[in-house]
Formats: C-alpha cells, sequence, structure tokens
C-alpha cells in the first residue's frame, strides 16, 4: 500500500511542478510552451488519479484500507495539485489575454 501511496505523492508533486513551469513560460510570453508543460503536469495527474482510484476500487470490493498519515498526506498532495493546476491554467488564459490586450495597444507589459 505505501508504495501506491507514494505514487500518488511523486505524480502529483510532477504535476505541480510542470503547472508552475507553465506558469513561468506564460508569464515570459511562451504560451505554446505553457500548454505543453500543462498537458505533462495533466498526464502527472492522471497517474495520480488511477493510483487512487486503485485504492477507491481495492476499499469497495471489501478489501479493508487503514487511514494513516501518509495516505491522508498523498490526498492532500493530489487535491491540491489538482486545484493549484487549475488555477494556474485560469491564470495562463488571463497572461494571454493581457498579452494580446498590451499588443494591440502598441505597448509592452
Amino acid at each position: 500500500m505505501e508504495e501506491i501511496i507514494f505514487e500518488i505523492i511523486i505524480h502529483a508533486g510532477n504535476a505541480k511542478a510542470e503547472a508552475y513551469d507553465a506558469l513561468k513560460e506564460a508569464e515570459n510570453g511562451e504560451f505554446i510552451k505553457a500548454a505543453e508543460a500543462l498537458e505533462r503536469a495533466e498526464a502527472e495527474l492522471g497517474i495520480a488519479h488511477r493510483a487512487q482510484t486503485g485504492i477507491i476500487q481495492q476499499e469497495a470490493d471489501g478489501k479493508k484500507t487503514s487511514v494513516t498519515l501518509l495516505m491522508v498526506h498523498a490526498q492532500d498532495h493530489l487535491m491540491t495539485a489538482i486545484s493549484e493546476k487549475n488555477l494556474i491554467a485560469n491564470m495562463i488564459g488571463l497572461h494571454k489575454t493581457i498579452r494580446q490586450l498590451a499588443d494591440k495597444l502598441g505597448g509592452s507589459r
């Protein structure tokens, strides 16, 4: 079980790092690179979520799962990564809009 928990933590952390890389790319006007980093973040979240789903399915099948502090940490880490990725995706959209408006006005950010 600990291996699955660490899989969730690792891939959620990777997703979070990719999401922040995407934000940095957007801040620099590199929106294609930002989109690619968000895709990588989504792929990492998919791996973590599938691991989480495996634990849930085991419990639904009657296999008792003990809730440990490590399990709670993994769940917290995954949900935070999902929330931050979603927020960052919206922030990237705002950066894109700001850049487009600045270009129309002939100014720079």
